[in-house]
C-alpha cells in the first residue's frame, strides 16, 4: 500500500491483509474530512462489564486516544478534536476527577516526544483556569513545545461546555468593545466565529461518537451545524484506527448539501470546511 497522489503511505501504518486495509482501500484521501471531532464516551461502563473500577476504564481510554492521535496524523487529517473533559464532568466524585487529571498529565508528559517526532500540534481548548496549577503547567509547556509544529493540530477540549463556549465568546466580544469605551459592531457569523475557542479552525466535518448514545453533550454546539454525525456503539476503550477508518468511509458516501438541493453554488460562504487553518 505504498504511497501515492491520492493519499499516504501506509505500509508500516496498517498490517497488509488486514482488515484495516480492506477499509482503507475504499476511502479516497484526497477527500478527506478536514476536521473530526470525537466525543470519547463509555470509559466507565467498559470497566463495569468487566467488573473493574471505573478508573481503570479511563486508564483504557489513554491506549485509545494515542492509536487515534497516531492514525489521524498518518491519514492526513488537519485537525483532531477530542471531548476529554466536560464542566459537567466535575460533578463526579473527587476521586475519579483526581484521577482523570493524572492520567491527563501522564499523558501529556509521555506523549509529548512522540507529538514532537510527528510534527503534532498540541491545543487545549475550554476553561482550563479552573484546573490545578501543576495541570495547567504540563498542558501549557506541551503547547508551547509543539506550536510550532506544521502537522495534525490535536485539540483536547477540557473543561469545555458548548454553551460555555458561546457565552465566553460573547463576554470577550463585550469586553473588547463595551468594555474599552467602543460600540459594538454589527454581528455577523464570521466575526461571532472569531471570538470562538477554535477560532481560525475549520469547522468539524465529522463528529464521531462512541459507546451508541444519540446526543451531543454540549459539544462544539456553534461548530457542528453542518458536520457529518457517525455513532458507534464501540466503547471508547476499544475504539482504534480501524473504528476512524470506518467513520471517514461513510462519511465519504455521504452527500453534503449544505441546504442546497444539489450542492450549494455559494460553498465557501456555506461550507466551514473550506476555512483555512490557522489557529
Amino acid at each position: 500500500m505504498p504511497g501515492s497522489e491520492s493519499g499516504p503511505d501506509l505500509n508500516e501504518f496498517i498490517e497488509k491483509g488486514s482488515e484495516e486495509e480492506r477499509i482503507a482501500a475504499a476511502i479516497d484521501f484526497r477527500k478527506l474530512p478536514r476536521h473530526v471531532a470525537i466525543i470519547m464516551d463509555g470509559n466507565g461502563r467498559w470497566a463495569t462489564l468487566r467488573n473493574l473500577p471505573r478508573v481503570i476504564g479511563h486508564r483504557a481510554g489513554i491506549d485509545a486516544v494515542r492509536d487515534v492521535v497516531e492514525a489521524s496524523s498518518r491519514l492526513g487529517l488537519q485537525v483532531l478534536t477530542l471531548y476529554a473533559f466536560s464542566l459537567e464532568n466535575w460533578k463526579r466524585p473527587k476521586n475519579e476527577v483526581d484521577t482523570l487529571m493524572a492520567l491527563l498529565m501522564e499523558y501529556v508528559q509521555l506523549e509529548l516526544p512522540t507529538l514532537m517526532k510527528n510534527d503534532i500540534r498540541f491545543r487545549v481548548i475550554g476553561r482550563t483556569e479552573g484546573l490545578d496549577s501543576p495541570v495547567q503547567q504540563e498542558l501549557d509547556k506541551a503547547v508551547a513545545a509543539t506550536g510550532k509544529n506544521g502537522g495534525l493540530l490535536f485539540n483536547i477540549a477540557l473543561c469545555y461546555g458548548g454553551r460555555a463556549e458561546i457565552v465566553d465568546a460573547c463576554q470577550r466580544l463585550l469586553d473588547e468593545t463595551v468594555g474599552e469605551g467602543r460600540p459594538v459592531p454589527r454581528l455577523d457569523e464570521e466575526l461571532f466565529a472569531s471570538y470562538l475557542y477554535t477560532a481560525g479552525i475549520p469547522d468539524p466535518d465529522l463528529l464521531i461518537r462512541t459507546s451508541g448514545e444519540l446526543r451531543i453533550s454540549n459539544f462544539l454546539l456553534w461548530q457542528i451545524a453542518y458536520a457529518e454525525i457517525w455513532v458507534t456503539k464501540t466503547l471508547w476503550p476499544d475504539f482504534r484506527k480501524k473504528e476512524l477508518l470506518l467513520a471517514i468511509r461513510d462519511y465519504q458516501k455521504r452527500e453534503r448539501r449544505y441546504g442546497g438541493v444539489d450542492g450549494t453554488p455559494d460553498r465557501k460562504k456555506t461550507d466551514p470546511s473550506r476555512q483555512t487553518l490557522s489557529a
